[in-house]
């Protein structure tokens, strides 16, 4: 049965050169809009789920068209306000070869979203009204006011006895200097009101501060998980392992922890049109298969997949239908369509 899911987080405006060029070389950009939450429930929308951002964009032109955009993708608006003037943007350098694509941001600290006082989302109200809400990290990266709303929501969340989702998302860049001591708090409470969680050893290692006996990640995978799953009883913990062959081409481990058990999808190798937003995917599949009550088996493989899909796919939105993963999960990388 379809659900409906609601995420709080900022909209984005993504700027691109085209062609692989780099910013000194162009003098045209790719507009598209997109955010964290806004990837993942675009592609929830396709799954056939209600999918509502909780955000608030500038009351402009600029604004109307950011709406206008989440609208096309499935988004419904019932849930955004408007207010203020700017809206994050991040310019993106699409890299090739031995060069790395590059993210630069702009106006973050003063857009829309990341400038909205406390108390102004109704958060009882839409939580009442939803099934599940998705969180990430990249919002607790923000300021101290956008923080504190992730946690009153997510606690009206629980308290309404609906599913909280998070994706710990831990950016380097935006956390700044001893980003590892200052995010510590904030991701420890997030994660004791968290029924399903995107993370990986590493976050356990330099988030949490756990010791870790084992020197490989698949063992320290093994041994950290279930440590975290057992300290903030969290049920559904999954995440990936990537690997960057010498060809370029990507080699994606999904994995997936919930009854104590893990559950590990074939390793996926492909190659990379568009890497960015497949994460995303990669969660929106997860929470697509337990909000579905697939098997864990199947909902590894279907989030193993969906960011498979994603990685083949031009911005950061997923556009994969949930037909079109099974058939990937099925026959693998398919010749034309005709």
């Amino acid at each position: 049965m379809p659900k409906t899911v609601a995420a709080f987080g900022e909209v984005m405006m993504r700027l691109e050169t085209p062609g692989l060029r780099l910013l000194s070389q162009t003098d045209t950009l790719q507009v598209s809009y997109s955010g964290s939450g806004v990837n993942v429930l675009s592609a929830l929308s396709r799954f056939g789920h209600r999918a509502l951002p909780v955000t608030t964009l500038p009351d402009n032109p600029i604004g109307d068209a950011a709406e206008a955009n989440l609208r096309k993708l499935g988004l419904l608006p019932d849930f955004v306000r408007r207010d203020g003037l700017y809206l994050g943007m991040y310019f993106l350098e699409t890299g090739f070869g031995a060069r790395p694509s590059r993210v630069t941001y702009s106006n973050r600290p003063q857009s829309s979203f990341n400038t909205a006082a406390e108390g102004i989302y109704p958060f009882a109200d839409i939580a009442s009204s939803v099934d599940a809400v998705h969180f990430c990290g990249i919002s607790l990266a923000m300021n101290d006011t956008v923080r504190r709303n992730a946690l009153t929501f997510a606690e009206a969340v629980k308290a309404a006895g609906k599913t909280v989702i998070f994706d710990c998302n831990y950016r380097p860049a935006l956390w700044g200097e001893d980003g590892y001591a200052i995010a510590r708090p904030w991701y420890e409470k997030m994660l004791h009101f968290a029924d399903i969680v995107c993370m990986n050893e590493n976050d356990a290692i330099h988030i949490l501060g756990l010791p870790v006996s084992s020197t490989e990640r698949p063992d320290q995978l093994q041994e950290l998980i279930p440590s975290v799953a057992k300290t903030y009883n969290i049920a559904t913990i999954a995440g990936t392992h990537r690997h960057i062959e010498a060809n370029g081409q990507h080699s994606l481990l999904g994995y997936l922890h919930t009854g104590d058990a893990f559950y590990f999808a074939d390793p996926l190798t492909f190659p990379v049109y568009d890497r960015i937003g497949a994460g995303d995917a990669y969660a929106s599949g997860i929470i697509h298969g337990t909000l579905s009550d697939f098997a864990p088996e199947q909902t590894v493989r279907f989030a193993s997949a969906a960011s498979m899909l994603a990685h083949t796919i031009a911005g950061d939105t997923p556009f994969s239908s949930e037909a079109q993963i099974f058939r990937a999960m099925m026959e693998g990388i398919g010749d034309i369509e005709r």
